[in-house]
Order: structure tokens, then sequence, then C-alpha cells
């Protein structure tokens, strides 16, 4: 059985690749109790890392995001994508769609909790420009920061940033998708925990 979690690096991307351009509107939150085979995305920097009892596998997809908690053989993934993507049917849990604020909670593996919180902010031009400045500056000093070139249309490029704390029982994740085309940023909040309860 092939290890998914290692062949990230046969997928990794140079960030002079041209994407798939993204559709703010199109784009959702999938939630999956399993892990995603790399070979199903573009992946343009990763990252994987053990705390305590778990693992933790974060992918940046170019202007979206997977996050995949292991604990033993039972897995919690998050994926940002549209719906032209790809997706395996066993493990799905549900769908949201990036519109307005929303949330969602549930249970994986039948004992750990799983909580999100999503919002698209659309703003104003001198608004987005100095969100864009700040995210960019946090981005340098920790974090994943993943700038996309290759899709700006105007002086400012399109970005992800995750941002994430570690903890022994539980895992944050902040996530930033910036379209400068659109002067829009989505949003993430992610909890995984591993406590019993």
């Amino acid at each position: 059985m092939i290890d998914q979690r290692s062949a990230v690096q046969v997928k990794q991307r140079t960030s002079m690749e041209t994407p798939i351009q993204q559709s703010v509107s199109e784009l959702s939150l999938n939630l999956y109790q399993r892990a995603l085979h790399p070979e199903l995305f573009n992946i343009y920097s990763s990252r994987q890392f053990f705390q305590g009892d778990y693992e933790v596998l974060i992918w940046v997809l170019g202007c979206s995001h997977a996050v995949s908690v292991f604990h033993g053989r039972d897995c919690m993934t998050e994926v940002i994508c549209s719906p032209q993507q790809l997706l395996p049917k066993r493990g799905f849990l549900g769908r949201l769609a990036f519109r307005g604020e929303k949330s969602h909670q549930c249970r994986w593996a039948g004992r750990f909790a799983y909580r999100v919180s999503l919002q698209v902010e659309a703003m104003s031009p001198n608004l987005f420009r100095h969100t864009h400045a700040e995210l960019a500056q946090a981005g340098s000093k920790r974090g994943i920061f993943v700038s996309f070139p290759q899709w700006a249309r105007g002086e400012l490029e399109p970005f992800s940033y995750l941002d994430y704390e570690a903890h022994a029982e539980e895992l944050q994740v902040q996530t930033y998708h910036a379209f400068p085309e659109h002067q829009t940023i989505l949003k993430t909040q992610s909890l995984f925990s591993l406590g019993r309860s």
C-alpha cells in the first residue's frame, strides 16, 4: 500500500507553472474522514510534522489548501477546492460553500471534535491593499506563505497564508487566501481537537 503522505514531493509544483484560475464564488470547503491522495492536486508547498500523539499534513494548493490530521489509523481532512476538482466519495462528510460567514462542527473517529468558521470578506481597494500588506508581512515571519505572481492581473499578487498552533491535544489553523482581482480574502479558522470527550 502506498503511503499517501510520503508521495507529496512527487507532485510538488514550482511557482512558474500556470495553475487553473479559481473563482471565489465557486470554492467550497470539503470535509473528509480520510486522507486524500496528493496526485489529485497541484501542491505548491507542503509541511508535515508530528505533535504529541498526532501528525499534521498541510498542502497549499493555489489560493486554497488541504489540512489533514492523523491519529493512529484515523484521519480528518479539510480541503478547499472548486466543483471541478475530482474528489473521492469514500469518507466524505460534507461541503460548505464560501458565502458570507458560517460555522460548522462535527465529530471524527467517533471521539474527536472538529470546528471550522468560514468568512468571505470583500473589501474596498484601500482596505484590501492594507490587509494584503499586513498578511504578507505576518506570513514572512511565521506559518506558510505562498504568493502566486503568475495569477497577478495588477500590482498585487494572489497568495495563500496558513498560520497554525499545534498543542498536545489540539491543532488550530487560520488560513487567508487573497484574490486581488476581486479584492476579496477567504478566511478559515479550524480547530482539530484530539482530547477525549
